[in-house]
């Protein structure tokens, strides 16, 4: 049975691919247990713009106090663990996870604005990752600000990084834009090589006996999985990038539909934290099995085959599907 595919110009062995997440790819023991379970690529936890702009202002703060006092002090840096915890400890990072595995290792970085994405994006690219994923993780609040520029946000990141580095790069993108299908039709013409769909951004929550606002991190379920599965079908075949699904897949069925409607690859990350690392391996399994009872020979085969170019009733993924579908439920 042939798994391969092609991922951000990478061939991968399988599209099983280890999603951005702490838990998952912090440790280096963690990172070769998915690859001995069949992970075909890991994207490492992302690095927070909030650490890059950190770092920025303790370095400059101790490469700067008392030099009006002592010009001597001009010359005196602090140990580079003082102000290089987070940054640097990433570069680390991928350098170990590199010479530990022999699948590609990609990178994530997390930020809403221009901030230091260009020079560390190089950074990482000198330690060796293979690809860079951009989480641009925003929250309009600004009732003056309209769509527009915020896309150009988004499309402004995307140009500078891409002018930056040889190595891939893709974009993880949210589901709240008014148009996402033109969205990304300008983020695949302003270079990027991929798309990740969908991130999912984490809402916050009140502490009832504290009065306190508070994160509230809840895992994915397979209802989510629809999102991604009727945009991917919308755009494949419509940009040259490559296409990643993510969010709500949990199992073989959940692969095999997004890999249906044209995905290259899927994110697996919720099911992974509730039933460990070597959960990869069942679902390689049960996708090989699924295959072998349908008789097809290739991932390959069965990619795009159920995409809205090729679909029979391409209105399915659109509007007309939503009416067929409250017209025809029944609760039990």
């Amino acid at each position: 049975m042939d798994l391969t595919t092609t991922y951000l110009g990478m061939k991968l062995r399988s599209p099983l691919v280890v999603s951005a997440c702490q838990p998952l790819s912090e440790e280096i023991d963690a990172i070769k247990r998915a690859e001995d379970a069949g992970a075909s690529a890991v994207v490492l936890y992302s690095l927070f713009e909030e650490q890059l702009r950190q770092e920025a202002q303790e370095l400059h703060y101790h490469t700067t106090a008392g030099t009006e006092s002592f010009a001597e002090s001009l010359s005196y840096f602090p140990e580079p663990s003082q102000y290089h915890l987070g940054p640097e400890g990433y570069l680390k990072h991928i350098q170990k996870a590199k010479a530990a595995v022999k699948i590609p290792i990609i990178a994530s970085l997390n930020g809403c604005s221009m901030g230091g994405w260009t020079d560390f994006a190089r950074k990482i690219e000198q330690a060796g990752a293979d690809a860079l994923e951009l989480n641009i993780y925003w929250i309009p609040a600004d009732m003056n600000l309209p769509g527009t520029a915020v896309e150009q946000v988004y499309l402004d990141i995307v140009s500078a990084v891409k002018g930056a580095v040889k190595i891939p790069v893709s974009v993880k993108l949210s589901a709240r834009f008014s148009n996402i299908a033109n969205m990304v039709k300008k983020l695949d013409e302003a270079g990027a090589d991929g798309f990740t769909l969908f991130n999912r951004f984490y809402q916050p929550d009140i502490d009832l006996e504290t009065l306190e606002v508070k994160p509230k991190i809840l895992l994915s379920t397979p209802h989510a999985m629809r999102l991604p599965l009727r945009w991917i079908a919308i755009l494949k075949g419509r940009v040259k990038a490559s296409l990643a699904g993510s969010s709500g897949i949990h199992n073989a069925e959940d692969v095999i539909k997004l890999l249906m409607v044209g995905a290259d690859v899927t994110m697996l990350c919720s099911t992974l934290i509730r039933h460990g690392i070597g959960h990869i391996s069942v679902i390689e399994k049960e996708m090989i099995r699924w295959m072998e009872e349908h008789e097809y020979e290739s991932v390959k085969q069965m990619q795009g085959s159920m995409s809205q170019i090729e679909c029979a009733d391409p209105s399915a993924f659109e509007r007309a599907q939503y009416l067929r579908a409250v017209t025809t439920y029944r609760p039990a």
